[in-house]
């Protein structure tokens, strides 16, 4: 398995050239200073789930392309192995399990979540809809006007490209999230 510092690092120099910009116009776009880029391109920082997201959302691309494993033989993720991304703000971490086909446009993650400061996500992608099914603990869950309380078994669909929330309300909550773009 490829270390994830490594592999973020590739993905976002690769993504950032595709799409033709450079690293100060990336910068502007994310709303990031260029040295955060610039760290992020030669893996001398850990990002977090907020940084890897406002890279993703400036550049126009799904969140997965930072972290996907190249395709190849039967891929197993043990639950507690695995290279998860955290949070900078909120006891809470992402692990993606499968990435969609181009495509198919479709992600699927691992939420592990501890009580304490929420999740805030701002609004990704025109046109993505988030699935949370809650495994373990509760949260609330969904549009940050108006989160829903989940306990284990609880699905949920909300709009992804509106401002949204991920509260863990016990401890050791995980949730399956299925993020798409239509």
């Amino acid at each position: 398995m490829d270390s994830l510092g490594p592999r973020i690092s590739r993905a976002v120099r690769r993504e950032r050239e595709r799409a033709g910009l450079s690293v100060s116009e990336l910068a502007r776009r994310a709303g990031l200073g260029k040295a955060t880029v610039s760290q992020l391109e030669s893996a001398t920082t850990n990002p977090s789930v907020e940084t890897l997201w406002a890279v993703a959302t400036a550049i126009g691309v799904p969140f997965s392309v930072f972290v996907d494993e190249p395709d190849g033989a039967p891929h197993l993720i043990r639950a507690s192995e695995g290279s998860a991304v955290r949070a900078s703000a909120a006891p809470y971490e992402a692990l993606l399990l499968a990435a969609g086909a181009p495509q198919s446009r479709s992600d699927i993650y691992l939420l592990r979540a501890e009580p304490g400061a929420p999740r805030s996500s701002l609004p990704h992608s025109p046109g993505t809809i988030e699935h949370v099914v809650l495994v373990s603990g509760s949260a609330l869950v969904g549009p940050s006007e108006e989160p829903v309380e989940l306990g284990p078994g609880d699905y949920l669909r909300y709009r992804g490209d509106a401002p949204h929330v991920f509260a863990a309300l016990a401890p050791q909550t995980r949730a399956i999230l299925v993020s798409e773009v239509r």
